[in-house]
């Protein structure tokens, strides 16, 4: 997966890819699904979610050019596969899943399987987690229509959010934040299912 998908599409960065290597996607998918696991498609995690393509997982983790000394927001836990991946390239990572069977299981997962720099909650992701911002990097793996004003607020100065934007079209859009205010730059086309709002 990792050679054919990953590394032969222009993903470089050895920690991403050591990370890639490291986190089984087939732990992190339904049973009659294990299968497909490594292969490079998403795939439904029940409650009309899905765990992201591997090389969409790689191209969201490089972007965000994370270190040890990172503390990092993702919004839409899922399954937990993003987060795992995070837990190994930064020092903290707060997951927020707005389902909270989904956010229950990733967080017995991620736990069971030994992730313990991983924090999960289940909560609007709209709101972020303002209790430990700012981060130094916050990625988003469900799309809003607009990037929400709180995700924003929250990032640190210098850092950098990841987040798919649109409804029917979206783009992956890579923010960053300094001194000079917010920029920000599309990469690609993606298909993500949509943020949840809490009512």
């Amino acid at each position: 997966m990792v050679e054919e998908q990953i590394i032969s599409r222009g993903i470089s960065d050895s920690t991403v890819i050591n990370a890639m290597l490291k986190v089984k996607r087939h732990l992190f998918v339904p049973e009659n699904f294990r299968v497909s696991a490594y292969e490079d498609h998403p795939l439904p995690i029940g409650y009309r979610q899905t765990i992201s393509q591997p090389y969409i997982v790689a191209l969201m983790t490089e972007l965000l050019k994370a270190n040890k000394n990172y503390k990092i927001l993702e919004v839409g836990t899922g399954s937990g596969y993003q987060a795992a991946i995070l837990s190994l390239l930064a020092d903290s990572v707060f997951t927020i899943e707005i389902i909270p069977e989904l956010a229950n299981s990733a967080k017995e997962k991620l736990e069971k399987l030994g992730y313990k720099n991983v924090v999960v909650k289940a909560g609007d992701g709209y709101k972020g987690w303002k209790e430990h911002a700012p981060f130094d990097g916050i990625i988003v793996t469900c799309a809003p229509k607009e990037i929400p004003p709180m995700l924003l607020e929250q990032l640190a100065m210098g850092g950098r959010m990841v987040i798919p934007v649109g409804s029917y079209f979206q783009e992956l859009l890579l923010i960053t934040k300094d001194s000079t205010g917010i920029s920000k730059e599309s990469i690609v086309p993606v298909r993500f299912v949509p943020m949840i709002k809490a009512d």
